[in-house]
């Protein structure tokens, strides 16, 4: 039998299982992350105007650009690899989806220590300093999760929709509610009195690195791409889901960090250690110390409900780059659920390994600021893509069907999808400047080491496809 024959072959109808709610839950679970509250809240009233230029810059953009290409190209499976492809072909939409998920093998060991971290204020404290329970909580996150990511949509789904109401949405209510019962009994706020001045950042050359992380902040609002196929009515759903995704997104992180910031003085919030401590200070200013344990529950069950967002929505991109013929046949292995269960091993194994050496190396553990640097840049080159993708097709294909049409004819799509791509070139430009205090030197070799790294995580899918053979291309082979 030919390869053309076999290339037509179709693959693993999956399963038709998601609606708006879900498709929601899935941006919420990736993007929503009660760990960015803190940090946030040092800012004061000045938080507002820093999530108003991400919200502009960034979420307005990738929701509305998310919609009209997940509608335009329903049919097609792989997210952003689809978007892509369609615009700048075959090593345009894998490079997209690599570098998507290969930022996710830097990322996995950071969401990892997180939860075992704030686990521990559950069970222990004192656990946080141990590195064997760290390693251990973490594998068992990190394969549990890769277990649910095996038994396909139906199930992953179900855990995404409970773990995103228990571990994001009902912590920042909690928080919300908690401020609001403050500001209600009259104690005091730490913050000075509010006025539009109060709102307008600070921007400056100091406060220019801080720009990449408030771009970021929203990343993942593509998520539900992935899940194209999944989805029962995806030129209906997809664009509601969006803007509820969006909605929660912006309502909890906007008033749960202010809720923070009126309680926790700003010097405290630049000492805590992590997101438990500001909410171990938090609760027992509200004399409420209890509740810190069952809280920590909530948002550990968040971060975990974060890494299967991350874990599972890329690795599906990439299986369908297999299943092109862009990957060996190892890749292109899907069970019976329809889940690329060769990914998702592959990953598996790669982010245990750094895992292990993030957890029991300490030199690596101190370099590793510079890897997550690098994520910055890779999500920066995935999301310059969609933008870009998003402006061509307009004009290479201008009269496919779009359920979804971002409104405005040519120049709104110039300004939505011109905006997106300003902020996201200005991330990557603040990511290449290090923060704190350094010599010309050392931001020399920070640059250089940034540079390399970023070009050997994004490079890899020109390898393949220069190494592509006719036998790669075949039926996905599917488990029993």
């Amino acid at each position: 039998m030919s390869d053309e024959t076999t290339a037509q072959k179709p693959a693993i109808s999956p399963p038709k299982v998601l609606g708006i709610f879900a498709l929601a839950m899935i941006n919420v679970a990736a993007v929503l992350s009660i760990r960015n509250f803190p940090s946030m809240a040092e800012y004061g009233w000045s938080c507002i105007g820093w999530y108003i230029i991400g919200t502009v810059m960034f979420l307005i953009p990738i929701s509305l650009a998310g919609a009209e290409l997940a509608t335009m190209l329903s049919d097609k499976g792989g997210g952003v690899y689809a978007w892509c492809k369609e615009a700048f072909g075959t090593e345009g939409g894998f490079i997209a989806v690599f570098c998507e998920w290969s930022n996710n093998l830097v990322w996995f060991p950071t969401v990892l220590s997180f939860i075992a971290m704030t686990l521990a204020f559950a069970l222990s404290p004192t656990l946080t300093n141990n590195p064997w329970y760290l390693f251990v909580v973490m594998m068992v996150a990190f394969w549990g999760t890769t277990a649910i990511a095996y038994f396909g949509e139906n199930v992953s789904t179900k855990f995404q929709n409970i773990g995103v109401i228990l571990g994001s949405i009902i912590p920042s209510i909690l928080i919300i509610g908690l401020g609001i019962f403050w500001i209600v009994t009259g104690a005091k706020i730490v913050l000075p009195p509010f006025s539009i001045g109060e709102i307008v950042p600070s921007l400056n050359l100091s406060t220019f690195p801080y720009f990449a992380t408030v771009i970021l902040l929203f990343a993942g609002m593509e998520m539900a791409g992935f899940h194209a196929l999944e989805t029962r009515n995806p030129s209906r759903d997809y664009p509601r889901a969006m803007a509820l995704s969006a909605v929660l997104i912006f309502a909890c992180t906007v008033l749960a960090t202010l809720a923070i910031a009126f309680v926790i003085p700003a010097t405290s919030l630049n000492l805590a250690g992590g997101v438990m401590q500001a909410i171990q200070y938090f609760f027992t200013t509200l004399q409420i110390p209890w509740a810190v344990a069952p809280m920590a529950v909530l948002i550990t069950i968040g971060g975990v409900v974060s890494l299967t967002a991350w874990l599972i929505g890329p690795a599906k991109g990439l299986g369908v780059v297999a299943e092109h013929g862009n990957l060996p046949p190892l890749f292109n292995k899907t069970n019976k659920y329809g889940s690329p269960v060769a990914v998702l091993v592959i990953q598996a194994l790669i982010g245990s390994f750094i895992s292990l050496l993030y957890v029991f190396l300490p030199s690596v553990n101190q370099a590793y600021w510079v890897l997550t640097a690098i994520t910055v840049e890779l999500l920066c080159i995935v999301y310059l893509l969609v933008f870009a993708s998003l402006i061509k097709l307009r004009y290479t294909r201008p009269d496919a069907p779009r359920p979804f049409r971002i409104p405005g004819g040519m120049p709104g799509i110039w300004i939505i999808g011109g905006m997106g791509i300003v902020g996201v070139i200005l991330a990557a430009v603040a990511g290449f400047m290090p923060t704190g205090n350094t010599t010309p030197l050392q931001t020399a070799e920070y640059v250089v080491g940034l540079l390399i790294g970023t070009f050997l995580l994004a490079v890899p899918p020109l390898i393949f496809l220069k190494m592509k053979k006719p036998g790669w291309v075949e039926t996905t082979e599917k488990e029993v």
